[in-house]
């Protein structure tokens, strides 16, 4: 039973576990999205989300925090100059999982796992015009009325 359990160990030992978290963090902020299995999808939710909450403060202390979790000096600083940008105003939630199905050798669930702010469908940058309510009669003026010929004919 696991009682109290809450880190999923993904049968791995404490060093290869947080290898493997640092790794899969570093190509997700370097990517923007990548494909994993949901249990390692989820373990990352919890270990880069607080990353991406760190980075929105630009200092040295934690650059070097982020830093000493990430390993990879490319993917801290595409941290903190494009991501920190685009998830200033954003309180949480940084992350989305996709289930993608189950994979072919093994049938492991698989999911796709991305940052919420750098996929164009679902934020696109165009701001979309709300449609005015309009009313279901006509106006008098647009309707053009048939024009009758009344002048006498030459036979009468």
């Amino acid at each position: 039973m696991r009682h109290g359990r809450k880190i999923n160990h993904l049968g791995r030992t404490n060093t290869h576990r947080y290898a493997l978290l640092s790794n899969l963090a570093s190509s997700l902020i370097l990517e923007n999205r990548i494909v994993t299995t949901v249990a390692k999808a989820k373990a990352l939710r919890k270990y880069v989300e607080p990353l991406i909450t760190k980075s929105k403060v630009d200092s040295t202390h934690s650059r070097r925090t982020v830093f000493s979790l990430l390993q990879n000096k490319f993917s801290v600083d595409k941290l903190f100059s494009e991501v920190a940008d685009k998830v200033a105003n954003r309180p949480g939630g940084y992350t989305r999982i996709i289930k993608t199905g189950n994979r072919l050798g093994d049938n492991a669930e698989m999911c796709l796992i991305e940052l919420v702010d750098f996929n164009t469908l679902y934020t696109s940058t165009k701001e979309v015009k709300t449609k005015t309510r309009r009313s279901r009669r006509s106006s008098g003026t647009s309707k053009e009325t048939p024009t009758v010929d009344v002048t006498p004919s030459p036979e009468a």
